[in-house]
């Protein structure tokens, strides 16, 4: 979805297509880690000098009546007012750089602000876990609802950055995952994401091509249920030369199955009574898109300690589900853009201009955003070198990473509401039964496998995560 005004359709967006440096830092992807890893920096050094990021990373806290909610405003009200002017101010300057103007921006981030505080404050209220009232959940059922009941503004749509806000929020949750977890699990995410990506791409493909579906809308079909959604499908349009009409049709068929499997993967586990663990590598190797896994990866770490028969710590669903999404399943997008874009060039009728077929195709397509989660991890994992657990759980946990991950949560609730917001189911009608029945088949296929590899093959990895 990046580069883009809203999901459904990539090519309506301004780009900031510029020569040497400027092309780095007018990239969304570049953006999104200057941002992020400005944040991190920020904070170790303010932790380094004996402050913290805690005054202006305000958040609600557990709430019981209207009254608490009302104390709470009153006595942070300068903090919630300084942090609404850094994100104004941060993702506005990132906004422009991508070639929106300020003021739009603003127009629309006010409104989306708000609602995003309130429900962060819902969040909190002490009953939230008892009628599964998380944030993200509420914030897509909210934005589907305007969205596809009364629509949403033209002057509020350039605040709807859905990917700009996921991949700034990617590279602050590096912070809260050290690097010894990600060499620990990696190579488990890389191998069950190679199975499960190998196997969704062969069935979706097949099925299009055997419907009838041109094979370059197949494979662009295919790599978004197989890697990495709405950015995997465009990858692959472009690398394979897709018509344009066809990638929007892609991306809005994920879109549909990401916002499904956000309840879906969720209440399936609950009932299955799985673990934080093996939940998150569940949706991480079953979900389609990076915002979608990740608010039904944070849903389910709200079950733990409510919800009876549901063991493991509450991170362990978001780690797990970062490990397979993020590290095992996005880091393949430049390849599977390389291996088909020669596949296109050399074995299929030329209709289209596919990208070159050089090492810098794989540079091109790789997500940048997830160096910058690694490096976030890094710089944090450095900070606490040499700490023990107790000290870090003590002093380095409330003093550094917990101002980084109440800065996360801000920015995925934003980017939660702005999914909502920017998805119409009627474009899918346009595009007839066989890209649906195609794409279909994949998730099925997906959702099987990906369970029996979570819980059976590799479910010990997964479980340790939630001791």
């Amino acid at each position: 979805m990046s580069e883009r005004a809203e999901p459904l359709n990539p090519a309506t967006a301004p780009r900031a297509e510029r020569a040497g440096w400027r092309a780095v830092l007018g990239k969304e992807d570049w953006l999104a880690i200057w941002i992020g890893l400005g944040f991190v920096l920020a904070g170790i050094v303010l932790y380094a000098t004996g402050g913290s990021l805690r005054w202006i990373a305000v958040a609600p806290q557990k709430w019981h009546d209207v009254a608490e909610v009302s104390g709470q405003l009153l006595e942070a009200a300068p903090r919630y007012a300084a942090l609404f002017g850094l994100l104004a101010v941060v993702f506005g300057g990132g906004a422009v750089a991508l070639g929106f103007r300020f003021r739009r921006f603003l127009a629309g981030f006010v409104p989306l602000f708000g609602v995003a505080g309130i429900l962060y404050f819902i969040g909190q209220w002490d009953q939230a876990a008892r009628y599964n009232l998380e944030p993200p959940l509420v914030a897509l059922a909210l934005g589907l609802t305007v969205s596809n009941g009364i629509g949403v503004p033209r002057w509020a749509e350039a605040a709807l950055r859905v990917e700009f806000y996921i991949k700034i929020g990617i590279v602050l949750l590096g912070a809260g995952v050290p690097v010894a977890l990600i060499a620990w699990a990696g190579p488990v995410a890389i191998v069950q994401a190679g199975i499960v990506s190998l196997v969704t791409f062969a069935t979706i493909y097949l099925v299009a091509t055997r419907l009838g579906l041109d094979r370059r809308f197949a494979a662009t079909l295919g790599t978004g249920g197989a890697v990495c959604g709405v950015s995997g499908a465009i990858a692959t349009a472009g690398a394979v030369g897709a018509r344009r009409e066809d990638t929007s049709v892609a991306i809005s068929i994920v879109i549909l199955w990401a916002i499904a499997t956000i309840f879906l993967l969720p209440l399936l586990s609950k009932s299955l009574g799985l673990s934080t663990g093996v939940a998150g590598a569940w949706i991480g190797t079953s979900e389609f898109a990076d915002a979608a896994g990740l608010a039904a990866a944070q849903a389910y770490a709200g079950y733990a300690g409510h919800v009876p028969g549901i063991a493991g710590a509450p991170d362990a669903a978001v780690q797990a589900f970062t490990l397979m999404k993020v590290i095992g399943r996005d880091v393949w997008i430049g390849i599977w853009a390389f291996v088909l874009a020669i596949v296109a060039t050399t074995r299929w009728e030329s209709t289209g201009v596919a990208a070159p077929v050089d090492a810098r195709t794989i540079w091109n397509r790789f997500p940048k955003f997830v160096l910058g989660f690694v490096v976030a991890s890094v710089f944090v994992s450095i900070v606490a070198a040499g700490a023990a657990y107790a000290d870090y759980k003590k002093v380095v946990q409330p003093g550094l990473v917990a101002p980084l991950q109440v800065l996360r949560v801000w920015t995925f609730t934003l980017a939660f509401l702005s999914i909502g917001l920017t998805t119409r189911f009627r474009d899918l009608a346009r595009a007839g039964a066989r890209p649906l029945v195609a794409f279909s088949t994949g998730v099925a296929v997906n959702l099987v496998l990906g369970y029996v590899l979570s819980t059976q093959v590799f479910g010990t990895y997964w479980d340790r995560l939630g001791q």
